[in-house]
């Protein structure tokens, strides 16, 4: 602690450094920020889809974290196109789950952050998703309706009885060569690309839904069976992916679709 206070580590809200005989005021707010531990390098690179004066539109790519958040920090979405485009105003308008690639819609600056965040919050956003996954006599046009809970602190969610809130629409089946895919999981069923749209926004909505439909996605580590996190292998992504966003803009009022240019069926040759 003493290293911390010698390196001038401890300040107080304005910045100013404090030593361990320091007299503060009652109240008074102190900052101390903790060391991060070493991160394992996410090897994809974030390629970007479109940009323009408010936006920046990406292809997230998987085992990368949207914003920084416990254990993962500087090998975020977010820090990593602030360090790269050195614009510290960057600022994610919506999230994706740290193991789903796919778009993901940045604003460039803080007086627009609020318009598009707020689009995204009331979901005035058309969503596609496709996952891989076993084969199965689900068919298109069919709506997925649950209640969804997850509790803060635990990894999986789950379906409980209730009021529904949670609905997700099959868009598309269509069955796929799984040959690549065995190379990377081993043996397989038959596999299918599933489109799926959802209605809701609840934490591993989609990868419930499939799990409940008895189709768990393919490379998923946490559903149905958590898997220890140091056996994660970053050249085993979990196939889902968001294909497709479509909205209004709340500035312009022109409609704006951005589609990945990350395919789900090339996931197999992602390798560091």
């Amino acid at each position: 602690m003493q290293a911390r206070f010698d390196a001038n580590e401890v300040v107080t809200q304005s910045g100013t450094a404090l030593s361990p005989d320091s007299i503060l005021d009652t109240n008074a707010v102190v900052y101390f920020y903790r060391i991060p531990a070493p991160e394992v390098p996410v090897p994809y690179d974030i390629p970007i889809l479109f940009e323009d004066e408010h936006l920046l539109v990406v292809d997230k790519p998987p085992f990368m974290a949207t914003m920084p958040r416990a254990r993962h920090i500087t090998e975020t979405a977010t820090v990593r196109l602030r360090r790269s485009t050195g614009n510290n105003e960057l600022s994610p308008a919506h999230r994706l789950d740290r193991l789903t690639s796919g778009i993901l819609v940045f604003t460039k600056d803080r007086s627009v952050r609020g318009a598009y965040q707020t689009l995204f919050a009331e979901r005035r956003v058309n969503k596609t998703y496709e996952a891989i996954a076993p084969l199965s006599d689900v068919s298109p046009g069919t709506l997925w309706r649950s209640r969804m809970e997850k509790t803060p602190g635990e990894l999986q969610g789950r379906i409980v009885d209730g009021e529904v809130n949670a609905i997700t629409e099959v868009a598309a089946v269509e069955p796929v060569v799984k040959a690549p895919y065995e190379a990377l999981h081993g043996p397989l069923p038959d596999l299918a690309t599933y489109t799926l749209k959802p209605h809701t926004g609840k934490t591993h909505q989609l990868r419930l839904h499939m799990l409940q439909a008895g189709i768990p996605i393919i490379g998923d580590p946490i559903y149905p069976v958590v898997f220890p996190a140091e056996a994660e292998d970053m050249r085993v992504p979990m196939h889902l992916t968001a294909t497709q966003i479509t909205f209004v803009d709340p500035l312009s009022g022109a409609t704006r679709e951005f589609t990945s240019h990350l395919p789900i069926e090339t996931h197999h040759l992602l390798s560091p």
